[in-house]
């Protein structure tokens, strides 16, 4: 299939849909389903994309959303289901959460297809606040590319979008608490504000091991995830809960315990009460530490090492989760695990797991990546990130480590691989082997049973106004 084209121009955009939609007063009517969500849908996102004036992108982020809202794939939250898991109505499956750094409107598409192909409801596509900034996605974007993505690929169902890792930076902190906190209550506003249906909280980083007490060690941590949560309680639409995730171990440090995960969960409600009142929704799923790090550790000769992930705290942290009345413990850092241990999650009732380095290295590793590509973007790795390699450090480890900073910069010949068939191809088997590892096969009558999405349409931007006045 030829590349989309970019249109220029909102009306531009709205020619290049005739007969296959058109907007009528403030609503777009859709005219030929098939060929919209087959041809129409990718020159909509493409110019979303990487159209150059705003106005055209804002045109552009319309018709996906309402595109969305018309065919019955609507951005949603997914805590009542996972409060539905917490009083022990359903379980037995691990939500795979897949950050999706590139490529993202046929990896969402590819990553749907293989969910229908086993009923398969439950997934969630995230972004966390560290990829957004070096893949050139502000939320507005990214919750575009997914919904265009589920519209190709034929999906029908509610679409879980998820802030990943809103994490607070602990230098930043130190010196100045209150810009810390601002800068993440922005992210919280702009993401709701385009969409999102649920937001991780990461304050983990703000953790103080050296005081004396469990209590005192997390309560900043918890401290800032109530506030935040009750943000995000003031701004969820009328009638919707945006779902909220906690964390307690930075990932890469030591592991969780019991005594640390209660302390916060304690002095977590106590807050949240505080500020948004003892009916105020709490958290759906805690984020631990077991033994991972993002990315996996990279060895000098290639490939990552082993990691001893420690299955047993991850089924004790998910029990203590229920007993709050949550889903469960999640799990970072798994997609460069071995895939032997994935039937593992499920089976120690983890809620949710945490996969994006992996399909990274898929793409950048697969056998039809155009080799003088990659040679392009390991030459602008060394002239643009060299100060993150570390002594000792091999050209593959450090190589490894940085290639994802060239995502935003190249983004545009991703998403135009030539061979890009071929790659997604194999990330869809990706998808499939994992969705049937993690038990979510046939989870798609929970979703229709948990979750009621809100229909949200959206003011006719000013942009197609114009446009729109001039139809016949």
């Amino acid at each position: 299939m030829p590349q989309p084209t970019v249109a220029a121009s909102p009306a531009e955009l709205l020619g290049s849909l005739q007969g296959m939609a058109h907007v009528e007063g403030e609503r777009l009517v859709i005219d030929d389903e098939p060929r919209f969500r087959d041809e129409g849908i990718r020159t909509v996102v493409w110019t979303a994309t990487f159209a150059d004036d705003h106005v055209t992108v804002e045109a552009a982020r319309w018709l996906v959303w309402e595109a969305s809202q018309e065919l019955g794939v609507p951005s949603a939250s997914i805590h009542e289901l996972y409060m539905a898991r917490g009083r022990g109505e359903i379980g037995g499956f691990t939500v795979p959460a897949m950050n999706l750094r590139t490529q993202v409107f046929d990896m969402t598409a590819a990553a749907c297809r293989a969910a229908q192909s086993i009923d398969a409801g439950t997934i969630i596509f995230e972004l966390a606040r560290s990829e957004q900034e070096y893949t050139y996605q502000r939320p507005g974007e990214y919750v575009t590319s997914v919904l265009a993505g589920v519209i190709a690929a034929g999906w029908r169902g509610p679409v879980f979008v998820q802030g990943d890792h809103y994490q607070f930076n602990a230098k930043k902190y130190a010196a100045d608490p209150e810009g810390t906190a601002d800068a993440i209550r922005r992210l919280i506003r702009e993401a709701i504000g385009v969409g999102y249906g649920q937001i991780d909280i990461d304050s983990s980083t703000l953790v103080d091991l050296s005081l004396p007490s469990v209590d005192e060690q997390q309560r900043t941590n918890y401290t800032r995830a109530a506030e935040m949560t009750a943000l995000i309680r003031e701004l969820e639409p009328d009638g919707a809960t945006v779902g909220v995730g906690g964390e307690i171990g930075e990932v890469g440090k030591q592991n969780s315990t019991e005594e640390e995960l209660r302390a916060y969960l304690d002095g977590y409600r106590r807050e949240l009460e505080r500020r948004a009142g003892t009916d105020a929704p709490g958290l759906m799923k805690v984020s631990v530490q077991t033994g991972t790090s993002h990315g996996g550790v990279p060895l000098p000769g290639g490939g990552v090492a082993e990691v001893n992930l420690d299955f047993g705290t991850l089924q004790r942290l998910s029990a203590v989760c229920r007993e709050y009345g949550m889903a469960g413990a999640v799990q970072h850092g798994a997609s460069t695990l071995p895939e032997e241990l994935f039937h593992r999650f499920p089976a120690v009732e983890t809620a949710e797991i945490h996969l994006a380095t992996g399909f990274q290295n898929l793409l950048y590793e697969h056998p039809a990546f155009p080799a003088h590509l990659l040679r392009e973007i390991e030459a602008w790795c060394d002239a643009n990130t060299g100060d993150e390699r570390k002594d000792g450090e091999s050209q593959t480890q450090f190589f490894y480590k940085t290639r994802k900073k060239a995502l935003g910069p190249f983004k545009r010949q991703l998403w135009e691989l030539p061979a890009k068939d071929e790659i997604l191809a194999d990330q869809e088997k990706k998808f499939r082997f994992l969705f049937e590892q993690l038990a979510i096969p046939g989870t798609s009558e929970a979703v229709a049973r948990y979750i009621r999405p809100l229909v949200q349409h959206r003011p006719l931007p000013e942009s197609l106004k114009p446009e729109v006045a001039t139809v016949p």
